[in-house]
């Protein structure tokens, strides 16, 4: 595993995040479950190597917890999404949230097995809620990856109250996929 330090999004890092997003998320917003999200609306942590960027993640907190936004790790099979995850959990524990979740849409395999196995919970299906997010971005396109049709928004949970401080993924044993990164 590679040396990187993990550090609060800060206002200089607004110009990279939107770049990212426009490189891999197809604009400078997200649309998710109907919301529109913008980076300078958004709390997050920058994963680096010396100054060099490794990996983003951006969250925002609400009445229904934190919902992790984004999740883009530069570097893969370096530990760095399971890091930035582990962040703001910890982030949504301090705040006293009792669920940490977000939506990924059902072509993102590699989101649902990377989210599964660091504990978190399938927890709502919307069904054809990517074509009301075409209303909001109409460059979604209608095949995701791996030649799925992209239509719905999947939940995903982790309820914090169900699971000790000191080890946010307890069905992660030694081994069986710590460090691995979407």
């Amino acid at each position: 595993m590679a040396d990187f330090s993990i550090r609060r999004l800060m206002l200089d890092d607004l110009p990279h995040v939107r770049q990212l997003w426009r490189e891999r998320w197809g604009g400078e917003f997200l649309v998710a479950h109907g919301v529109l999200y913008h980076p300078d609306a958004l709390e997050g942590f920058v994963a680096l190597d010396g100054e060099k960027r490794l990996g983003l993640i951006t969250y925002s907190f609400s009445d229904c917890g934190c919902e992790i936004v984004s999740i883009d790790s530069l570097c893969e099979n370096m530990g760095i999404g399971t890091a930035l995850v582990d962040k703001v959990i910890k982030a949504a524990r301090q705040k006293k949230c009792k669920r940490v979740f977000l939506t990924t849409t059902n072509d993102n395999l590699r989101a649902l097995g990377f989210y599964q196995k660091r504990g978190f919970e399938l927890a709502l299906l919307r069904r054809n809620a990517v074509n009301e997010s075409r209303k909001i971005k109409p460059n979604l396109p209608l095949i995701g990856r791996h030649g799925i049709p992209l239509r719905d928004e999947i939940e995903l949970e982790l309820l914090l109250n169900t699971i000790h401080a000191a080890d946010p993924h307890p069905s992660l044993r030694k081994g069986e996929g710590a460090g691995n990164v979407p």
